[in-house]
């Protein structure tokens, strides 16, 4: 059977594409203003910047460890949680929401009064990483926690054990392969908080790519059309790898 779309939902379709796609078009236009005509020189200039790739590569450094991090912590946490304490999901859940009412400028200034004894780390990028972590506790729990329940978590979990499997084998032989996507979409969530999040890094006086992406913003007006034209491939570009 051949299947019909309705006119009300194509007309959905277009009047979203038009609203996603018409931004970006006006914004390609503009970065490819010249004095003359048009021209590649904002990408150009942007390209050949050694801050843009220097702050590129700190912030994907950071968002890849900012990912590990709380993967490893919230993968076994929701495993549990789903496996031998569903009673404790709502509370989970609560405690994971919470970073979405504390504004960033609080928590920067929570983490350098915690960490404030500790000069070293907080002289380096990775002082970042905890608090990223923290921001993306209620999409990366809210990805894993939608995975968790699309799968028979129990019934899996005591097949694998009466076949002999341990705990540890369970999770990663077993119930990760079925999380493969929610995995994927947690990390693709953290890239994009990490490569956006411009307070942190901005009152931490270090120059992450939000922090390169503002200071272009305010110098160059092609420039940063050409900036935001690149950020938005890069993301599309994080999104096909992990896929």
């Amino acid at each position: 059977m051949k299947r019909r779309f309705s006119p009300s939902s194509i007309a959905v379709l277009l009047a979203g594409g038009v609203f996603f796609f018409l931004p970006l078009a006006a914004t390609l236009e503009f970065s490819l203003r010249a004095e003359h005509g048009y021209s590649l020189a904002a990408y150009s200039d942007l390209l050949s910047d050694p801050q843009f790739w220097s702050t590129l590569k700190l912030s994907l450094r950071l968002a890849g460890e900012t990912a590990v991090a709380v993967l490893a912590l919230l993968v076994p946490t929701a495993y549990w949680v789903h496996l031998r304490a569903p009673r404790l999901r709502p509370l989970v859940t609560f405690l994971c929401v919470l970073p979405f009412v504390v504004p960033p400028i609080v928590l920067v200034v929570g983490l350098l009064s915690v960490f404030r004894n500790v000069s070293w780390f907080i002289s380096t990028p990775q002082f970042l990483v905890p608090g990223y972590v923290i921001l993306a506790l209620p999409y990366v729990w809210f990805a894993l926690d939608a995975g968790l329940r699309a799968i028979d978590v129990r019934t899996l979990s005591e097949a694998a054990q009466s076949l002999g499997a341990g705990p540890l084998r369970t999770l990663f032989q077993v119930i990760l392969p079925g999380l493969r996507s929610s995995i994927l979409a947690a990390g693709l969530l953290t890239v994009a908080i990490v490569l956006g999040e411009f307070t942190m890094a901005s009152l931490s006086l270090f120059n992450t790519f939000p922090v390169y992406v503002s200071y272009v913003g305010q110098t160059k007006a092609t420039g940063a059309s050409a900036l935001t034209i690149v950020s938005i491939g890069l993301l599309w570009a994080a999104m096909v790898a992990l896929t």
